[in-house]
């Protein structure tokens, strides 16, 4: 098989997409949010990660819906160029990507922060900096390799860090008293964590980016998206409950499954915990090594980004240069230290393609005719509405960093645009 010929092949099922949302979902949040929730809302936190999911819902119902009009790659950049043209869907391919790559960065510092509570070496700033640029590089050459080996390496991850945290709730439900309550909290403390929830289920979306190596993408996706939210809320539920039940008083801040953890098991209990959240950022990662340069992938197909982008390595039939440039760039935002500036803005840019993505769903129905269902309406317009709502708390801090992500990636649109017709022109002639 030579370059010109060379496809990306359909090889993922729905298992395997329904790793994508659940890592996406299931990363470092999950560590911390008991305590956080336990503190704020008391016996009523297990029910505020159900209303996150209830707050999430319509956008997923939304990108589930968009999920069946197309099957290439690309998720939002795909249903914002159909809907909007090439600008927009741009917007909202960059947005996402920039997001990604730094938030790639410093989840990997937390994932080596974790494991030097085990392994103090790694304390050392130069130590751990390598192994930063290490577990990236390994990242990046396992989705180098090929989508079938990403994917299983991805699964065992999964195992090792959900199995873990399902011991704690079996042991802990099974072994002291839940107290499962229903006090309703104030409405202030309500508001302060509510967005919180909807945090925890941001990246529900990773599924729909690399449609075009699934199986089926139009009946997987809607399929992955629906039951991996509605597992994950259940998850996030019984983790809090088993919380409350083991260490409700035991602190702990990032660390409060630890501490849960020691509560019932002692030294060991943390260690296992430590090593789970480790894994648990680094699936997270992982997860986001497979899926986002599949999006720069689309966008190359697209013509909004240099056909480099685009280009399938003959030997493992993988985005060679997409997967490269992503690795590399992470490497890149790991040195910088003022990255953190730019990951304030990283939820922010998300909201944007949440909402490019709600707006895109009615206006292709309504060009192309489409006879919809009866709540595809109401479910981009409450999507539309959480989206915006969300988007009111951001800081201006976040706001200011969104209009530089913005400018830089709109001169890159351009570049790409004129390199094109530079293209275009000199094949014509």
């Amino acid at each position: 098989m030579n370059e010109k010929t060379a496809t990306l092949p359909r090889t993922v099922g729905f298992w395997g997409t329904a790793l994508f949302p659940v890592n996406g979902m299931i990363g470092s949040g999950i560590f911390a949010m008991p305590a956080i929730l336990v503190a704020a809302v008391g016996n009523f936190a297990p029910w505020m990660m159900l209303l996150g999911a209830l707050l999430i819902l319509p956008l997923a119902w939304v990108f589930a819906a968009l999920a069946m009009r197309f099957d290439g790659h690309g998720g939002p950049v795909l249903y914002a160029n159909a809907a909007f043209g090439k600008f927009l869907g741009f917007q909202s391919g960059w947005m996402r990507y920039a997001s990604a790559v730094v938030a790639v960065a410093a989840n990997t510092h937390v994932a080596i922060a974790y494991l030097a509570v085990l392994f103090p070496v790694l304390e050392d700033p130069l130590i751990g900096s390598a192994a930063v640029i290490a577990f990236i590089a390994f990242v990046t050459i396992i989705n180098l390799v090929g989508m079938r080996a990403s994917v299983g390496t991805l699964g065992v991850m999964t195992v090792v860090k959900l199995a873990p945290l399902a011991v704690l709730v079996v042991w802990g439900l099974a072994t002291r008293d839940p107290a499962i309550g229903f006090t309703l909290p104030e409405f202030s403390d309500f508001e302060s964590v509510v967005l919180l929830t909807f945090y925890a289920y941001m990246a529900f979306e990773n599924g729909n980016f690399p449609a075009g190596e699934l199986k089926n993408p139009r009946r997987t996706i809607p399929l992955a998206l629906m039951t991996t939210l509605a597992a994950v809320a259940l998850f996030y539920m019984a983790v809090i409950w088993a919380y409350l039940a083991i260490a409700p008083d035991a602190g702990g801040g990032e660390s409060a499954l630890a501490a849960a953890a020691n509560e019932v098991a002692g030294q060991a209990g943390v260690i296992v915990i430590s090593l789970a959240a480790a894994f648990s950022i680094s699936a997270n990662t992982l997860s986001g090594g497979i899926v986002v340069p599949r999006m720069t992938f689309g966008m190359a197909e697209q013509g909004t980004l240099p056909a480099a982008f685009a280009h399938v390595s003959p030997r493992f039939l993988t985005p060679d240069v997409s997967v490269l440039f992503y690795g590399g760039a992470a490497i890149f935002f790991s040195f910088w230290g003022g990255f953190a500036a730019l990951a304030v803005a990283s939820t922010l840019s998300r909201l944007v393609m949440y909402l490019l993505s709600a707006l895109a769903l009615p206006v292709l129905e309504r060009r192309d005719g489409d006879k919809a269902p009866w709540w595809h309406l109401p479910a981009a317009g409450l999507a539309v509405i959480a989206t915006i709502w969300v988007s009111t708390h951001a800081s201006v801090e976040a706001y200011q960093m969104l209009g530089l992500i913005f400018v830089v990636g709109t001169g890159l649109y351009f570049v790409a645009a004129r390199q094109d017709r530079t293209v275009d022109a000199s094949t014509q002639a």
